[in-house]
């Protein structure tokens, strides 16, 4: 059996606890530099990330081998609980260790932790009309702006986010969807945030031409099928997307070709480098660019029946550089009308620090500063320099972080998008930041009535943040009760990372058992 060396273990735990300490001192003006509503936030935020930066994993192992509370879920009170420790291990060896604060007296502690990240949680997605900690987003259809019966029902429901997608419908169409949610607030007394996303300089699919409708078919069909091999002539200019022709005798004439919508330079992108369509549903490799279209080699599609390619679906480039402005000309024509009408606004594609300045001058034009503002996180630029963007996002009294899992899968790979995802988790509650869990949320369920097991799995890993966003489907309704009823039962068994040791009926129900088979 291991033994555990305690001095060696304290040696190692005050390394950490003094380099933790210089770390804070060095970055106090940073500390000052943010909005009083996150002085407290970022001082622990500044704390574990520097405590992240040492390798921990036998340290933990030897504290659970002792009974101690171990480091593993120490993201909202990084010092306290490194002092705590030392206390124990010290007392364990009959002595006396003076932290910074009393045992129990820190003010970066357990018990004030719950109590501010409910506290910016409140006032980004409002005050919650359930018991969860978990708020339910729902992307509003179109039928929104018509039906407001919809609104009103879902609102009954639960939901607590209205989200209003500025990349879909017109404006006139999202004043009546938000004029629907304000009167079902009003005529229901439960509260309903509104939130609209900045398109930002997003990557779409152009139109495609309509075939001939089948028969038996109610809808048009307008989509372009690929498979694996096929070329896609992909059109800086506006022109109609089709399939590949061919002749009678079954010879290529010209390959698929569509639109993207969107300023990107073609003198930005080289050959080789890897283009994503439909969240990555179909992949290919630019195999050739001119100066009218990309040649693209699809090296990803289904394989049995192709895939696939609609008009406005997203494309992502992860292994170019882009030289995209942060805020579009879209974004801003939008923002005088969402900074009048939106409770918050969701930053799309942003990438780097001055992206956020960018934005916080603009809010600040328009004296909304006070508005939600919420970064989304869904490429690599965005992961990678997360901290530096929370921090800079502090400057405003009320921030989230929006989990983009598409386009952040797309952009990382998807193997790492469950490492990714955890990672956004931790760091947000460390920073005692919002987050929105987002993408693909029961979305067969929502669209096609039927669930999977792994979007069960997937949809109770939703329970870890703040709220939970759901996308428009035939079956919204249906969604966001089965959501709430996993939201329910996850909540009472886990809170963040940390597991709340319920008492389990399957072990009162073993224990309760007479003349057991032995």
């Amino acid at each position: 059996m291991k033994s555990i060396d305690v001095d060696k273990l304290i040696l190692r735990l005050m390394r950490i606890r003094e380099a933790i300490l210089s770390c804070e001192e060095n970055y106090e003006p940073m500390i000052q530099s943010v909005h009083p509503n996150y002085q407290y936030s970022v001082r622990n935020f500044i704390r574990y990330l520097k405590l992240r930066t040492f390798e921990l994993r036998e340290i933990q192992e030897e504290l659970s081998a002792m009974g101690l509370s171990s480091i593993g879920h120490s993201e909202r009170y990084v010092l306290a609980n490194i002092e705590n420790i030392l206390y124990f291990l010290h007392l364990y060896q009959g002595k006396k260790f003076q932290g910074k604060y009393d045992l129990g007296e820190h003010p970066v502690n357990y018990f004030r932790s719950n109590d501010v990240l409910e506290n910016n949680s409140t006032r980004l997605l409002g005050k919650s009309n359930q018991s969860l900690n978990t708020r339910i987003m729902v992307t509003l259809p179109s039928e929104a702006a018509t039906d407001y019966e919809l609104v009103k029902r879902l609102i009954k429901l639960g939901i607590e986010v209205a989200r209003v997608n500025c990349s879909h419908d017109t404006q006139e169409d999202w004043e009546k969807m938000i004029a629907h949610v304000r009167q079902a607030c009003r005529e229901t007394g439960q509260e309903c945030r509104i939130y609209m996303d900045l398109p930002g300089p997003k990557m779409r699919t152009g139109p495609v031409k309509m075939k001939k409708k089948k028969k038996k078919k109610k809808k048009q069909i307008n989509y372009l099928t690929l498979h694996k091999g096929d070329h896609l002539h992909v059109y800086r200019e506006e022109i109609l997307g089709r399939d590949a022709q061919y002749s009678a005798d079954g010879e290529l004439i010209a390959p698929a070709q569509i639109a993207i919508a969107s300023p990107i330079q073609f003198s930005d992108l080289n050959v080789g480098e890897h283009i994503w369509f439909d969240d990555g549903k179909i992949g290919g490799v630019i195999s050739a660019i001119t100066a009218e279209y990309l040649d693209v080699e699809i090296v990803r599609a289904n394989i049995e029946k192709g895939s696939k390619l609609r008009a406005e679906k997203g494309i992502n480039l992860p292994d170019s550089k882009l030289n995209l402005p942060s805020l579009s000309s879209d974004d801003l024509s939008f923002l005088p009308f969402l900074t009048e009408q939106a409770d918050i606004i969701g930053y799309s594609f942003v990438r780097q620090a001055a992206d956020v300045i960018a934005l916080q001058k603009q809010l600040k034009n328009y004296g909304r500063a006070d508005i939600g503002l919420v970064l989304k996180i869904e490429n690599s630029d965005a992961f990678e320099n997360l901290p530096e963007l929370l921090i800079t996002a502090m400057r405003n009294p009320n921030i989230g972080v929006m989990i983009a899992r598409g386009d952040l899968a797309v952009e990382l790979g998807a193997e790492r998008i469950s490492e990714v995802q955890e990672q956004i988790l931790w760091l947000c509650e460390a920073a005692f930041i919002p987050n929105i869990w987002a993408t693909q949320v029961l979305e067969k369920l929502s669209k096609e009535g039927v669930a999977t097991r792994a979007e069960i799995t997937d949809a109770s890993m939703a329970a870890r943040s703040e709220c939970v966003m759901l996308n428009k489907g035939d079956n919204m309704q249906e969604t966001v009760q089965i959501l709430y009823n996993i939201l329910h039962r996850m909540e009472a068994h886990q809170y963040k990372k940390k597991g709340t040791l319920r008492a389990l009926r399957v072990a009162e129900g073993f224990l309760s058992k007479k003349n057991l088979p032995l």
